[in-house]
């Protein structure tokens, strides 16, 4: 019971691991898409980065949107350990969240429509968890790089904690930021379920619509 306690609870900054200066090895190129995973990206594309609970299941909902999806990669973010490891992670004595780096292209496919398949993809009700995966590297969080990203993403959240109350859902935990640093994961978590397609997926949302992107005023 002591050990699930701390595994749900932010550590301490003092008490996180140290993690170390360089980056880990990762992989160079979409396994998927065949396009650069690290930068410099196009000019025509913008970033998005989102946490939905298991990494693998969640970035091939993004990949899985094709057209102006210009790459993904998963990686860490959000915590206190410089380039740490995936195992590291798994202590819950980083901070870190598992999340999705998106690449897209916004003059094909907007921030709205990421935002949309972020909600509709996970439960953002459960808190440091989703459904059986526990921890703090689970819970659901938006991390905007610009203030129009930050305010798209506020305003979603008020239109689907609403749709969520209407079928009897309790508050949204999602944590909305501004980006912080972002440390690529090792290869081998890079497009998982693309290279081990029947691999283990904990995703599973609400059922719930989003009406965000569907001609739903934002202010409503």
């Amino acid at each position: 019971m002591f050990s699930f306690s701390k595994k749900i609870e932010m550590p301490q900054p003092s008490k996180a691991l140290p993690g170390r200066p360089a980056p880990i090895p990762t992989a160079e190129t979409h396994y998927v898409l065949g396009t650069k995973l690290q930068e410099p990206y196009p000019t025509d594309t913008e970033k998005a980065l989102f946490g939905m609970g298991c990494f693998w299941g969640a970035e091939r909902k993004f990949w899985e949107l094709g057209e102006g999806i210009y790459a993904t990669a998963v990686g860490y973010a959000g915590g206190f350990t410089p380039n740490p490891t995936y195992h590291e992670v798994c202590t819950g004595l980083t901070g870190h969240n598992e999340v999705v780096l998106v690449v897209y292209r916004p003059e094909i496919i907007s921030y709205e429509r990421l935002l949309q398949t972020f909600w509709e993809s996970h439960d953002p009700t459960q808190g440091m968890q989703q459904g059986n995966d526990v921890g703090t590297q689970y819970r659901s969080g938006i991390y905007a790089f610009t203030p129009a990203q930050r305010d798209a993403a506020d305003s979603s959240k008020k239109m689907y904690e609403a749709a969520l109350k209407a079928k009897g859902y309790g508050p949204i935990t999602t944590e909305i930021k501004d980006a912080p640093a972002f440390y690529f994961a090792e290869a081998d978590h890079q497009q998982y379920l693309a290279k081990v397609p029947h691999g283990y997926c904990g995703l599973g949302g609400t059922g719930v619509s989003c009406p965000i992107g569907t001609g739903v005023s934002q202010g409503a």
